[in-house]
């Protein structure tokens, strides 16, 4: 071989190093940043933007604030700990035939760590606040449950899900009793430079009244570090493929921005 040909070798032989270097720093990014059990400090805001409902004419919108805040094990808890709360603010028709937009009921979860090696399994109890301003944008209802996530992380992408189930238990005794369950998947596929695809619509299920609908979801994202910090940009069309009772989300469209902080 001349020294010319060895030379060329050498630097294809480099450049895709580097490249799969590049690919699986992009990979180990992304995860880190879509992956809900990732013990590092974050805040997410959401949009979810329903134009279209069965067998009515309305619309709805929440935009979700959440922050998410890792603890770390200590002598009294000796696993990681992972607190994440959840404000709304929801736009819903009013009894008048308008639209009302305020605060939602606020959520929160504490998720312990029980496995961070391997598939990632999480669980931990869950309690809903009525802080709503109006009826329409909440239940009026105390509501307390679990929530249980497994993930499992590797270079193409997350694969898991998220359950959590709720019932109420205190609050305006003029308001109907809630029971609930939600399951969300996480399917997520890495590509190059940072871009990845994802399914994760939320599945709901009112036990109380046997009602639910089945959306999925096929949309992008983009992660991209700035600083110490890691961005996260996302859109996600969901369409809904089941659904049982009056009133159920068809299409939704889903958009949101994520901020790891340090990692």
């Amino acid at each position: 071989m001349s020294n010319r040909s060895g030379a060329n070798a050498f630097l294809l032989a480099a450049s895709m190093t580097s490249a799969v270097c590049a690919h699986a720093d992009n990979a180990e990014t992304a995860n880190k940043s879509n992956n809900p059990l990732n013990l590092a400090p974050g805040m997410n805001l959401q949009d979810y933007y329903t134009p279209k409902f069965y067998d009515s004419n309305i619309h709805s919108n929440d935009v979700l604030l959440r922050g998410t805040l890792p603890i770390a094990s200590n002598d009294f808890i000796g696993v990681p700990q992972l607190l994440r709360a959840t404000a709304p603010i929801s736009t819903r028709p009013d009894p008048h035939g308008g639209y009302s937009t305020g605060e939602g009921d606020l959520n929160v979860f504490d998720i312990f760590l029980l496995k961070t090696d391997g598939v990632q399994l999480g669980i931990g109890p869950m309690i809903t606040a009525p802080t709503a301003d109006q009826d329409e944008l909440g239940t009026g209802k105390w509501q307390a449950g679990l929530a249980a996530i497994a993930i499992d992380s590797s270079p193409r992408g997350l694969l898991g899900a998220l359950v959590q189930y709720q019932s109420s238990f205190a609050g305006d005794n003029d308001r109907p009793h809630v029971e609930s369950a939600t399951f969300q998947p996480f399917v997520i596929h890495n590509l190059q430079a940072g871009w990845y695809l994802r399914s994760t619509a939320t599945w709901t299920f009112d036990l109380k009244n046997d009602t639910h609908y089945i959306p999925l979801g096929l949309g992008a994202g983009k992660v991209w570090k700035s600083g110490t910090n890691i961005l996260n940009a996302f859109i996600e069309p969901q369409w809904t493929v089941e659904h049982k009772g009056d009133g159920q989300a068809q299409f939704t469209l889903l958009a949101g921005i994520n901020v790891t902080f340090g990692k």
